[in-house]
């Protein structure tokens, strides 16, 4: 039998991260993946999808050119089977790297469907022509990195064609000029985006009161009107009655938030409705574990991301919330369960401190606790709320946004940063920052931001907060 320190089982973000950590540190790991290392953020998710939407801002900066600057450009066509090519060369690179990442470190990857038989062992059934089982021991740990997949609706079956997944939406054939997104979080507001800049129609459906309704009430606001002003027509509050598919698409019965049914026919329909943790075929009991009514494992140490066995741990979109089920923080889960592995001090992952990001148009991004979440807590709070267009650079722009401080009264810690505009992704590390080594208002102020830049935004919220602010006028402070 194999027995390498550690065994991985599943390549995508949080088991490769968990496998490099191990190997750096001098441990010896074996990572089972039944697909392609890189999972589905590098293959199905979050790389192709932000390939395919920078190339749905250029079609939009063609069309802002033209229309707002004088520039006369024009748009031929989208050449798609040229953008698939780019999209899958960006992958294709990625996933070579990772390879590449994997071999240098001396991880071992086995190519099979991993299942457990027992607290420390792993029977593995090749797969991709591999032959024959391997039987694996592991002599420090197991770590169980299985990942998700997309959640559907009672009734719809995805198709991958007319009725299409987050999986799935983008490898479909060619582009719809209709699309019906069911769901309104980070990922149907993205490929509801994407579709509509590449001229799609576009109807965003969401069950609750707003789009985005993890985020603060006024970021969804905020968002919802520069999806409306691009010509997206934004449902809140409304759900799907019932969905025909027909030869050319389908038709779908909505209950919108008035209470009326609303026809749509569309070319395509996307069900965004969330994702599912996978331990099909994983055979827990066998290990002596269960996952809870909603198919996680949670863990019985969240210091250690440990499970009730010791040495079994758990990373990524298997874990419950807080745990948020986004690749960056399964990075940080990753780095996490190896330390732990390998018997170096590790501090706990603060799940307060992961940013949120839409990548959509425009885009938005959050850390730490919304103005709702903070009183709910009991916190006494005052909050500002600060235009993007209020400085020069958000002009330049020319799509709207703001910046929203949350935080203590009375000069207490930024509890929250949330922002909406234009490349406010690139913007919220700072957020992450300030949150992360509970900054009060009056500790980010003197720090200088450059001008003429969005950023500029942010530095004034706070500089308000901290009563020093230069540009009162369109600055809004509440709960003092």
């Amino acid at each position: 039998m194999d027995s390498p320190d550690v065994i991985v089982i599943g390549g995508g973000t949080g088991g490769y991260s968990t496998a490099l950590r191990a190997a750096a540190l001098g441990l010896e790991v074996v990572l089972v993946e039944r697909d392609k290392v890189g999972g589905t953020c590098l293959h199905r998710g979050c790389i192709p999808s932000k390939a395919m939407l920078h190339a749905a801002g250029l079609v939009d900066s063609i069309a802002e050119a033209r229309e707002r600057w004088g520039v006369k450009a024009t748009l031929d066509t989208v050449d798609w089977p040229a953008l698939v090519a780019t999209r899958d060369d960006i992958v294709a690179r990625n996933h070579r790297g990772v390879e590449a990442h994997l071999a240098h470190a001396g991880v071992r990857v086995v190519a099979g469907s991993a299942r457990l038989t027992g607290p420390r062992s792993v029977r593995v059934e090749g797969v991709h022509g591999e032959p024959g089982v391997r039987e694996l021991s592991a002599r420090r740990g197991l770590v169980l990195a299985t990942g998700s997949r997309p959640r559907t609706l009672p009734g719809l079956r995805p198709d991958g064609r007319r009725v299409v997944t987050s999986d799935d939406a983008l490898f479909a054939p060619g582009l719809p000029a209709s699309v019906l997104v069911l769901g309104g979080g980070a990922i149907g507001v993205e490929y509801a985006s994407f579709h509509r800049s590449l001229g799609a129609e576009v109807t965003l459906v969401e069950a609750a009161d707003r789009i985005v309704p993890l985020e603060d009430a006024e970021v969804g606001r905020h968002l919802t009107r520069g999806l409306k002003k691009r010509g997206i027509d934004v449902r809140a509050g409304a759900r799907l009655l019932d969905a025909e598919v027909l030869d050319d698409g389908v038709r779908a019965q909505v209950r919108t938030a008035r209470g009326e049914t609303l026809t749509v026919v569309a070319e395509r329909l996307l069900v965004a409705v969330g994702r599912a943790p996978v331990t099909d075929g994983l055979d827990l009991t066998a290990a002596g574990l269960a996952a809870d009514e909603r198919g996680f494992v949670v863990p019985a140490d969240w210091d250690r991301l440990e499970t009730a066995v010791p040495g079994i741990h758990v990373v990524g979109d298997l874990l419950p919330p807080p745990s948020p089920g986004l690749a960056h923080a399964s990075f940080a889960e990753g780095l996490l369960v190896a330390e732990t592995l390998a018997g170096v001090p590790s501090p706990p992952v603060d799940y307060a401190t992961v940013p949120r990001v839409t990548y959509s148009s425009p885009q938005t991004a959050a850390v730490g606790l919304t103005e709702a979440e903070a009183r709910a807590r009991g916190h006494e709070v005052v909050t500002n709320s600060m235009p993007l267009t209020a400085v020069a650079k958000g002009m330049v722009h020319g799509q709207g946004g703001m910046v929203k401080i949350v935080a203590e009264a009375g000069g207490g810690r930024v509890l929250g940063v949330h922002l909406v505009g234009p490349h406010v992704s690139e913007m919220i590390a700072e957020g992450q920052l300030v949150v992360g080594w509970d900054a009060e208002p009056s500790d980010v102020a003197p720090h200088i931001h450059p001008h003429p830049t969005l950023s500029e935004a942010v530095g004034e919220a706070f500089l308000t907060l901290a009563g020093r602010g230069l540009h009162q006028q369109g600055a809004r402070r509440t709960g003092d």
